[in-house]
């Protein structure tokens, strides 16, 4: 006799988004069949899918202790999988001052000013999240604008890729020692309090303070389930936060399955220990190892082929930008350390943003079985009709960012850095699912929240970039899951998976494109229990 299911839903529009023809991720296959179905209800037991079905055959699974739930038409997706993330920095976003939606370098700085508490002197006022790229004013924070926040305190404001932080004087103060010369803008041989990449890394070592990072992931965690996310995959450089997760899943109060993605930094204890990618329990696994190459385009240090549209730009914030930007880690180094966490038996995730820096990846990815070990490209945002065609060849997954088409509008930052040509040609996720390239969407917390990333995806302005609903949700779940090197776990809503799940109060594919990132989550299940419910 079956055994009756812990929990039912039912009454609702479940989509599985199962790929089509058993391939890894991306588009309907050629005959135009979909692996997506849509059903009435799923069942649940010991934290897994036993059964999808109509309403009437799911309640056959209904016994005593049975938990049904009425979603009342509501649509049952798979959880959404992040697939890049830094739930750290969730956290402090949520905690010290908001500067995502500041329209103005007044605003953030007036932001600041109301974040400025307790009144100690010797703590540091942070803000996180501004995007100088959509003032009307389109520069950094300057070091004259963060001494009107203090000048008695240290006080760096992030931008929100976390390749830019502006410093005030104080701060340049305390840190500028510590910096690389080449990472500090100057203006007139002056320090402008701008500074890229590494002192980036500096800044936030020297500002982590005493508060527990496990904090900062519970309260992202609880973020992310109001999302509807189940999963993650997120990018470690400070040692604290693995043991953050392990914490906190150890005391059932993690909701949300993690891998920990570390930096190239862990190699030599990652290598000691014996990890590979895989190992660890149900919740907290260990995933890649993690590199940069070049840098970003908020900040001019993507490398390209070409120059940046604006590099002679008036107002340059930096008297010796490379015209095309830089290496982070040049290709001779990237290829060392792919080859040596290739040999012990780690996936890879190289952050390549630029053309060149996308050509490097693939060439050191080619001496591998890119496509076995599932070694990843992130954010691949400027790429040719060479480059899709190489990312084929070489099997690599594109883990990319829909949420960074915001950026590719009219009158965007694209457009300043890129001229309106490469704009219409970067993040071009249709072009890579045409050429049967596995394309896994996360968010790099700019910001978290998969429906606004695939409305970005579904509304984007040029075909090459725009997916169908359907085609966005699966790279969300499935495609991520796959990334992840778990699509045999979660991913897709079918008997023998975990019962993670999300709930939304309309269905993306009824609504109009432009409104996808409006629809409610309602409930959030982690193995079949919620970890979210909406009021």
């Amino acid at each position: 006799m079956t055994a009756p299911a812990d929990r039912i839903l039912t009454n609702a529009e479940v989509h599985t988004l199962a790929p089509s023809g058993g391939e890894s991720a991306g588009r309907a296959s050629s005959d135009g069949s979909d692996g997506d179905t849509v059903h009435e209800a799923v069942a649940i037991r010991d934290g897994r899918v036993v059964r999808v079905g109509s309403a009437y055959e799911v309640a056959f699974l209904r016994g005593v202790e049975t938990t049904v739930e009425d979603c009342g038409g509501d649509a049952v997706l798979p959880g959404f999988v992040d697939a890049h993330t830094h739930l750290d920095m969730v956290g402090r976003y949520l905690v010290h001052a908001a500067l995502g939606d500041a329209t103005a370098p007044d605003e953030a700085v007036e932001r600041l000013v109301e974040g400025a508490h307790p009144p100690d002197e010797s703590e540091w006022v942070l803000g996180f999240g501004y995007d100088e790229s959509t003032w009307d004013e389109a520069r950094y924070l300057t070091r004259e604008d963060l001494d009107a926040v203090s000048e008695e305190r240290p006080v760096a404001a992030f931008r929100e890729d976390m390749h830019t932080v502006s410093l005030n004087g104080v701060a340049l103060d305390r840190v500028a020692g510590d910096i690389a010369d080449e990472h500090l803008r100057r203006a007139g041989g002056d320090p402008t309090g701008v500074a890229v990449e590494g002192a980036v890394t500096t800044v936030l070592d020297a500002t982590r303070g005493d508060q527990p990072e496990r904090d900062f992931i519970a309260a992202a965690s609880d973020r992310a389930a109001e999302l509807g996310i189940t999963a993650v995959g997120d990018m470690i450089r400070d040692r604290r936060v693995p043991r953050a997760y392990r914490d906190l899943a150890r005391d059932g109060q993690l909701g949300l399955r993690v891998r920990l993605n570390y930096w190239t930094d862990f190699l030599d204890a990652l290598a000691e220990t014996g990890l590979v990618t895989g190992d660890g329990d149900d919740l907290v696994r260990v995933g890649a190892v993690k590199s940069f190459t070049d840098g970003s385009l908020g900040a001019r240090t993507a490398r390209l082929s070409e120059p940046y549209a604006d590099a002679d730009a008036s107002g340059s914030e930096s008297d010796d930008e490379d015209p095309r930007g830089q290496w982070v880690v040049t290709p001779d180094e990237l290829r060392e350390y792919v080859e040596r966490a290739d040999t012990l038996g780690f996936q890879f995730c190289a952050h390549a943003i630029g053309d060149e820096a996308i050509a490097a990846t693939l060439d050191a990815f080619a001496d591998t079985d890119a496509a076995a070990a599932r070694h990843r490209v992130e954010h691949a945002e400027v790429l040719t009709d060479d480059l899709v065609e190489r990312f084929a060849e070489v099997g690599a997954v594109a883990s990319v960012q829909p949420n960074f088409l915001k950026w590719a509008r009219e009158g965007g930052l694209y457009e300043s850095r890129l001229g309106r040509e490469r704009t219409r040609v970067s993040n071009r996720y249709a072009a890579l699912a045409d050429a049967g390239v596995p394309l896994a969407f996360g968010s790099d917390t700019m910001p978290l929240g998969p429906l606004f990333g695939v409305q970005q995806a579904v509304t984007a302005p040029a075909p090459a970039q725009r997916l169908d609903v359907t085609e966005a949700l699966r790279a969300y779940t499935h495609g991520a899951a796959y990334a992840l090197r778990d699509e045999d776990r979660f991913g897709t809503i079918q008997p023998g998976k975990r019962a993670d799940l999300v709930v939304l109060d309309e269905s993306p594919w009824a609504v109009a494109p432009d409104a996808i990132a409006d629809i409610d989550v309602t409930a959030t299940f982690v193995g079949g229990d919620p970890t979210y419910r909406a009021e």
